[in-house]
């Protein structure tokens, strides 16, 4: 069995700090580093949770070149199954490239690759059928996967009796609910950032951001909420709860941040913890994460951020 399967992009980035000028035509620039991190929001969540100890499955399309094989390789080396990945001839598989400044700010150039090829015809279902929770994460990001082809997704993974789990991306293309509306429906836990939230629903207002969802047929809400932590509504008739994260720790990179609350929450449903146990380990996930460089470098065990639970306070 699987705890979790996740659907959506991978993509390789190449970070390179620190960056605070970009040299001219022929000119050059000397870094300190230049490495190479497994990134992208279904790649991030599923080896988050691996590491922490849950079974996952991540199902996406990468290109048959190196960043391919290196992407693919991280997911072995992790434990999660790769049986759903697809390998496109005739597309490369999707990267980016990080300017990390000497402050922390981040540029990115980035390339969309396999990850605009993958369809509904590419969803391994046999993957599916052996997963209890089916999470799709980095929707806007995925151009022939997004609206309609996502819905009948979930529709078909509801049918098959699994919890469906949905995060997004940024719509650079300015889309935003029209894209998103056919799938809300099909969706137990909706767990979009604040600022994607607000785009969505047309309010600043978390509570009408909620009702917003749940009026389009959304189950349970969660919206992560930066260095403030999260908002959790269960139903839309149900009180909210505020779950403050740690800040006390020194911030080294937030790449990676949200997809490692959305792997804290899922760890937590497949553990059937309750919806305010869920958030409170997706918050400590989200903070081992921003204490190291790349996307799931600084993420232990779950012993491990159980015992940083136990021995830290929130807020």
């Amino acid at each position: 069995m699987i705890d979790v399967a996740c659907i959506g992009n991978l993509v390789a980035d190449v970070i390179t700090k620190p960056v605070d000028n970009v040299p001219g035509a022929g000119l050059l620039e000397r870094v300190e580093s230049i490495e190479v991190f497994s990134g992208g929001c279904a790649m991030n969540a599923g080896v988050d949770m691996a590491k922490i100890g849950i079974k996952t499955a991540v199902l996406g399309k990468v290109g048959k070149d190196s960043f391919g094989t290196f992407l693919k390789e991280e997911l072995i080396k992790y434990g999660v199954d790769v049986s759903g990945l697809v390998f496109d001839e005739h597309t490369q598989t999707s990267a980016s490239v990080v300017l990390s400044s000497s402050s922390g700010e981040r540029s990115f150039l980035h390339c969309v690759g396999a990850n605009g090829t993958y369809g509904y015809e590419d969803v391994d279902f046999d993957v599916i059928k052996k997963a209890k929770i089916v999470f799709v994460a980095g929707t806007m990001l995925l151009d022939r996967f997004d609206g309609e082809p996502c819905a009948k997704t979930l529709k078909k993974a509801r049918e098959m009796g699994k919890m469906t789990v949905l995060d997004t991306a940024w719509d650079s293309k300015g889309r935003w609910m029209a894209l998103l509306e056919p799938c809300l429906k099909y969706v137990d836990v909706f767990m979009p950032s604040v600022d994607e939230a607000a785009k969505l629903a047309g309010t600043e207002d978390l509570d009408n951001i909620a009702d917003c969802f749940f009026d389009k047929g959304v189950k349970h809400v969660v919206i992560k909420n930066g260095k403030y932590g999260a908002y959790l509504r269960t139903a839309k008739d149900a009180k909210p709860v505020y779950l403050p994260t740690y800040t006390k720790e020194k911030v080294i990179d937030t790449t990676g941040a949200g997809d490692s609350f959305c792997a804290g929450f899922l760890t937590g449903l497949a553990k059937g913890f309750s919806f305010e146990e869920c958030g409170k380990l997706a918050n400590a996930v989200g903070t081992f994460c921003v204490m190291a460089k790349g996307a799931s470098t600084g993420i232990k065990s779950y012993e491990e951020i159980c015992e940083y639970m136990q021995t830290h306070a929130a807020g």
